[in-house]
């Protein structure tokens, strides 16, 4: 029985977990659009259903709540109580209480807490003063007291944020499981006819074993392709519950600002959009923090009052761009050269292009504010997201006009586990390079060989191209080979040249995490299985172009 129950709660947790984002975007619905009586409708509904699945498991503070919660919903559905900021806040406060609520129910608990029972005592006062007009209306009898149902709890301390980690779950088209079957199938058939080829004692054409195993190869692609394809989902969940955020976020600083969402169809590996949740946090709160102005503020400048803050997702070139766009004030550009003088980033501020400034708000420790918030001052919060992005292989930058607001602008990989490589030899030892960051290749030039030196500038098509030698950038044993070959890599508009001693080709390279030995070694973003068994590391070209830009940077 223990067990059937433990299925039943995984299943009510996922349930309920898609319940409540529901009801958010209603309750932000119902806020837009006080007179509208559908989003009521499917708050009710998600609040009914917690209900009846909390009464199946016997989760008695729940099902009172939730009880208690369906007759404020039930007034409004009524249009007995009007709705307005407050009824929406309070909506929202009974939306995280439930949302708790479920959390402790998965941790194995059932009580109400003090913060869960002053949200009844809300709901209590909101339910009397609706029947108090009502008696006065039509001489009706007092109203009862809701709140009295509800079962009293021990109090004690709030939940940390995270009650209990529910089971990872990705919902999967019936089809895409039949196509893994039988693909599953097919590839056991041909690998079984390889197989029986290589054992035949009869003479086999070589011809007919290369087909064979080029069709068993076929079908691999196929498997994983399809694999890829299951792992898939729509970024429009995780853009949508920022608009809480955008709403809350505004409203505590005293600004009016409500989030757009383009794009929530697109469809992404769910790692991807898993870790995109710290980054889109942080780049909306300085967008509310930095961007939006007060609303008086944007009446003066001839603004809506209302702020904007817009998040497109798209598919472009093979990969995923998110943009958070907002109408606010924009960068500027003097307060962040100043800022940058202070912490001695820069020599030389009048030669660098607006694009380099704006960068300069990623680097760790970079604050413009002057005051320390609970918003912004400290400097860590777009320094988070352009090391989780790179972390993901993808690029960040930043655009701005100024007085009219400002974007950021994310491009990542549709998949963290397979990327196009560009192998090289350094030595003994293979190196992967992804092949997006790869411009070319070009032969190192003879009176470049210097061995006392670990980098040096080339003269590229009239240009000049920093390099690297790979050897000694790792400190690999050895000398270099007569012939390096530099490989021009280039991240965002950063560009610099790796020299290695053989060039292996472009192939398809399956990503497997680092050992923790390896972790902190710089330059280096994941590993790869070779086709002999060996490992190749994975090279992280921003972190090996980093070190370029930044003396650029300082010797300017």
């Amino acid at each position: 029985m223990d067990a059937q129950r433990d299925i039943i709660l995984k299943s009510f947790l996922v349930e309920s977990s898609e319940g409540l984002a529901q009801m958010e975007q209603s309750i932000l619905a119902l806020e837009a659009h006080p007179g509208s009586i559908e989003p009521v409708q499917a708050i009710f509904r998600v609040v009914h259903t917690m209900k009846g699945n909390a009464s199946l498991l016997e989760l008695q503070a729940l099902m009172a709540f939730a009880h208690t919660s369906e007759d404020l919903l039930d007034a409004l559905r009524e249009n007995a109580i009007p709705v307005d900021s407050e009824m929406t806040s309070l909506l929202l406060e009974i939306q995280d209480v439930l949302r708790d609520l479920v959390a402790a129910a998965g941790a194995g608990e059932d009580q109400l807490r003090r913060r869960d029972k002053d949200v009844l005592a809300k709901i209590s006062r909101c339910l009397k003063a609706r029947d108090s007009k009502k008696a006065r209306q039509e001489a009706s009898t007092q109203a009862e007291d809701v709140a009295t149902a509800v079962p009293a709890g021990e109090h004690h301390e709030l939940y940390s944020a995270a009650h209990t980690e529910t089971a990872r779950t990705l919902r999967v088209d019936v089809e895409k499981l039949d196509r893994l079957l039988n693909l599953a199938g097919e590839i056991t058939i041909a690998h079984g006819r390889v197989a029986q080829m290589i054992e035949s004692k009869e003479k086999v054409d070589r011809e007919e074993i290369r087909a064979a195993h080029s069709f068993a190869g076929a079908l691999h692609m196929e498997l994983q392709e399809t694999i890829l394809k299951t792992r898939m989902v729509p970024v429009g969940p995780l853009l949508r519950q920022y608009s809480r955020t955008v709403r809350d976020l505004a409203k505590s600083h005293g600004k009016l600002a409500q989030l757009h969402i383009i794009g929530e169809e697109v469809e992404v590996d769910t790692s991807i959009v898993e870790h995109l949740k710290d980054p889109l946090l942080h780049m909306i709160r300085n967008a509310v923090d930095h961007g939006i102005e007060p609303p008086e503020l944007r009446r003066q400048k001839g603004k809506p009052v209302m702020g904007s803050i817009t998040v497109r997702a798209a598919h472009e070139g093979g990969g995923i761009v998110v943009e958070v766009k907002d109408d606010g004030a924009g960068l500027d550009r003097q307060k962040i050269l100043q800022a940058a003088n202070r912490r001695g980033i820069v020599a030389d501020s009048e030669r660098l292009s607006d694009a380099d400034v704006y960068q300069m708000i990623f680097e760790s420790g970079f604050s413009t504010a002057g005051v320390v918030s609970d918003l912004s001052g400290r400097g860590v919060g777009m320094d988070v997201v352009r090391r989780n992005v790179q972390a993901l292989r993808g690029s960040v930058v930043i655009t701005s006009d100024p007085g009219a607001g400002s974007t950021v602008h994310i491009r990542l990989p549709l998949t963290l586990a397979i990327i196009e490589g560009f192998g090289v030899g350094v030595g003994d030892e293979t190196y992967v390079i992804p092949v997006d960051q790869v411009v070319e290749c070009v032969e190192l030039p003879a009176e470049e060989h210097d061995a006392t030196r670990a980098q040096g500038i080339l003269q590229l098509r009239d240009e000049p191209l920093p390099f690297l030698f790979l050897k000694d950038h790792f400190g690999l044993p050895g000398e270099r080979t007569g012939r390096q070959n530099v490989v021009v890599v280039q991240h965002e508009a950063n560009r610099a040249g790796l020299a290695v001693d053989v060039l292996h080709g472009a192939t398809q390279t399956v990503i497997k995490p680092l050992p923790s030995l390896c972790k902190d070694v710089p330059g280096v973003s994941g590993s790869a299985i070779l086709g002999n068994g060996r490992v190749a590391l994975i090279l992280d070209v921003p972190k090996l172009l980093d070190d370029f830009r930044l003396q650029e940077l300082q010797a300017g």
